[in-house]
């Protein structure tokens, strides 16, 4: 393999983890730092809503250990609009708001597109033309998660590789009209996984987290791989990213 495999989950506040995920009695503040230890990445969400202070980043980063790596989810405010290529007043704001204080324990932004946001290859060039390749010294690594079948095109695949940003692989069984993309667009991979199930103890069973495995390593030989257990039975996917990172060792 050529690349690192990151496992993790979105996010670390979830109420229903403690007692199954978060040992009982263990205090709000220290839930990064424990999650940390279990896991290798998490995608940070609450940026698709708000911005946060860079003592907030700071403090994430110095809760994690050595290798650790965050991903971020952009601001909705940056792709929720009709006209992609008029949003660099947001992107001013969404990048400057301390996120390159993560330092190296920053992974990629996630840029995430509603369902009714359909390709258009102008409007798109536009708003990839907005990604910076850096910011404070700091590399910055930029995946598409999109949701409309008009992406599944070789216009898309190609203009993401002339950006070198990643195609998001984003699998949802609720969500069959969302286009599964995989491929090699950028020097890593960004997975988020939809799937689990609450009747399974870890998401998945164990065949189908075998799947899971040997796909992330086929990836790994492109390039660092970054794969979420997101949604779906929300309660099992720490189980499931720990299961994960189990069967990569």
């Amino acid at each position: 393999m050529s690349g690192s495999i990151y496992a993790g989950i979105g996010g670390w506040t979830f109420e229903p983890w403690r007692g199954v995920f978060y040992p009982d009695g263990l205090v709000q503040k220290r839930e990064l730092e424990y999650a940390a230890s279990k896991l290798t990445s998490i995608e940070i969400n609450g940026t698709y809503y708000s911005t946060f202070k860079p003592d907030s980043w700071r403090k994430w980063r110095d809760e994690t250990p050595a290798g650790f790596v965050f991903s971020v989810k952009a601001s909705r405010y940056c792709t929720n609009r009709k006209v992609l290529a008029e949003g660099g007043e947001s992107f001013d704001k969404f990048l400057s708001q301390g996120l390159t204080e993560l330092g190296d324990k920053l992974g990629p932004i996630n840029w995430q597109f509603m369902g009714t946001k359909k390709f258009d290859p102008v409007d798109f060039e536009g708003f990839l033309k907005l990604l910076p390749k850096e910011k404070d010294g700091v590399r910055l690594r930029h995946a598409l998660e999109v949701r409309n079948p008009s992406f599944a095109t070789e216009q898309f695949y190609d203009l993401a590789r002339q950006y070198g940003a990643a195609i998001v692989y984003a699998v949802d069984d609720e969500e069959p009209t969302w286009p599964q993309i995989d491929e090699a667009t950028a020097d890593f991979t960004y997975a988020r996984l939809m799937s689990s199930r609450e009747d399974e103890p870890i998401g998945m069973t164990g065949e189908e987290l075998d799947a899971v495995a040997k796909q992330a390593k086929a990836w790994a030989k492109r390039g660092d791989v970054f794969a979420y257990f997101i949604s779906g039975a929300k309660v099992r996917n720490p189980a499931a990213a720990q299961a994960l990172i189990a069967k990569l060792k």
